[in-house]
């Protein structure tokens, strides 16, 4: 089960090595609107060879995009499809290869945030805006939050292939056996732990060493205590000042969570996967996840069983200035090569991807990956809490993207490092949130 969902610090190593390389070949804003425009016109030629890199490289993920390639391959004979298959780990170091090596295939994996808008400008990857945009045929058969999360100034560059979202998962026996239902607010969250810790149970595993965790934790409080607006603004270098009241709420209750529901400092030694493994062993009540995990978290064979699974959204503070129904997640997708030698073979492909038909096997086991597509998912073949985050999701005001790929990776790496030593104790909130000022205005003077 244990999967590397979201190394950020590798990941934003990456970022920053491609962005180096990128340097090497300039790109500035106003040329990244020369990027090549998909016509939905164009006729497809079913010919030739299509490359595609994915993140599907995981012995359990991997046979879904072999199937689908050949499928694609058997209704259309005159095509062969390569695949370049890597896991969330490998797929950096292997991007960072094809962009200096200017040879990345006809279509590639890519995250939302810094990461995508990198491949934006850099030149190297096609607008979509009029086969994909809101109002296009195969744009309203995705979810508008997710084709919307692939837009850059006004223009739509990613095809989200699935749907990924931070819930609290909890152990529905324990729970259960203390009377505890789950809290409807963020006090009532800090009385359900006291009471699990009182039995001699860990409230919530949290385990921090790889740093990105607590990242995850604050991007979810941070919507719910900072004006989306606000948020907005200050992803944005140029633009941010990081001076709204609601970033030292979201810091205070952070710690506070930490006090009275983990372990104290002791989060920075536990790494993310044995602060999993804990729930899935019956050692801890909570593990706050991502909905891709949950057919990972409890299955026949964990202590944890799938029936004893439950989860909820963190709850928000009663107080909070922020939205209250903005959900932390982002989805994940695909683009297409600026340089593809058949840009409307590569479009016809991620079509086909994104059916309705290959969104319900990607959603169902052993996959287990919410897809994008609208009415993507017959519950009658996936995991019921698998379906009932992707309500969540659809109901969300607001998809808070992760706070370390959204921001510019200097700015990303001070809160990395800057709350691992807010947990251990050796930072104050104020000193964290001028550590993340100086840092946007090194990154604004780029």
């Amino acid at each position: 089960m244990q999967r590397s969902i979201h190394s950020t610090a590798a990941m934003i190593a990456a970022v920053s090595v491609i962005s180096i390389y990128w340097g090497a070949f300039p790109a500035t804003a106003s040329a990244a609107g020369d990027a090549p425009v998909a016509d939905p016109a164009a006729k497809v030629d079913y010919s030739g060879k299509l490359t595609i890199l994915t993140k599907f490289g995981l012995q359990l993920l991997s046979p879904y995009f072999v199937n689908v390639a050949k499928a694609y391959e058997a209704q259309h004979p005159g095509v062969k499809i390569e695949l370049i298959q890597e896991n969330d780990d490998s797929i950096k170091g292997k991007t960072k290869t094809l962009v200096a090596s200017n040879s990345l295939p006809d279509i590639y994996f890519s995250w939302t945030g810094t990461w995508g808008e990198n491949f934006i400008r850099g030149n190297r990857a096609v607008d979509l805006s009029k086969v994909i945009g809101p109002e296009t045929e195969w744009g309203k058969t995705l979810s508008p939050a997710a084709v919307k999360a692939f837009s850059y100034n006004g223009k739509y560059f990613g095809v989200p292939l699935y749907l990924d979202a931070k819930f609290m998962g909890y152990n529905k026996k324990m729970f259960a056996d203390l009377g505890i239902e789950p809290p409807k607010d963020f006090d009532a969250l800090l009385k359900a732990c006291d009471a699990l810790k009182d039995s001699g149970v860990v409230p919530i595993a949290i385990g921090n060493k790889e740093s990105w965790p607590l990242v995850h934790y604050l991007g979810q409080l941070l919507a719910y205590n900072v004006p989306t607006e606000t948020l907005e603004r200050d992803f944005n270098p140029k633009t941010a000042t990081f001076d709204h009241p609601g970033y030292v709420a979201a810091l205070e209750q952070y710690r506070s969570l930490q006090e009275r529901c983990a372990g104290g400092a002791q989060v920075n030694g536990l790494s993310y996967q044995t602060a999993l493994q804990s729930m899935s062993d019956k050692k801890a009540a909570m593990y706050y996840q991502e909905i891709i995990e949950f057919d990972q978290a409890a299955t026949k064979e964990t202590a944890l069983k799938p029936e004893e699974f439950g989860f909820f959204k963190l709850p928000a503070p009663s107080d909070g200035k922020g939205s209250a129904t903005a959900l932390e997640g982002a989805p994940e997708g695909y683009m297409v090569n600026a340089k593809a030698k058949n840009v409307p073979l590569a479009i016809d492909f991620l079509k086909f991807l994104t059916s309705q038909e290959n969104g319900r096997t990607l959603s169902a086991p052993p996959y287990g990956q919410p897809s994008a597509v609208i009415g993507g998912a017959d519950k009658t073949r996936i995991n019921p809490n698998v379906a009932e985050g992707m309500e969540e999701i659809a109901k969300a005001s607001y998809l808070m993207p992760w706070l370390d790929t959204v921001n510019h990776p200097r700015v990303a790496a001070a809160w990395l490092s800057g709350l691992q030593a807010f947990a251990g104790g050796s930072m104050s909130a104020d000193d964290l949130l001028a550590s993340v000022r100086k840092a946007a205005a090194a990154a604004a003077r780029q």
